[in-house]
């Protein structure tokens, strides 16, 4: 699932999507991975799955990033996506 990362932001969550890509936003900064952790962290919380079921693919030093899930949960994401 393609993702676009939006660090430091005032409040952490799902943003909609933007070129088929989800928006994420999480407070954290884009240093020494912080950013990374807190995306897994969101999205982890969203999808109701263990941060150890959400893996990062490609992407670590990019805004645009590739994660994994379990399938049930990416279809959650997609719906909520949708709906923002």
């Amino acid at each position: 699932m393609g993702v676009r990362l939006i660090p430091r932001a005032a409040h952490a969550g799902l943003a909609g999507t933007r070129d088929g890509r989800l928006l994420v936003r999480v407070t954290a900064p884009p240093v020494e991975g912080a950013a990374n952790e807190a995306l897994v962290a969101v999205l982890a919380e969203v999808c109701g799955v263990p941060r150890s079921t959400v893996r990062l693919e490609a992407g670590r030093r990019s805004r645009e990033k590739r994660v994994s899930l379990p399938a049930a949960a990416a279809e959650r994401l997609r719906t909520m996506a949708a709906e923002t």
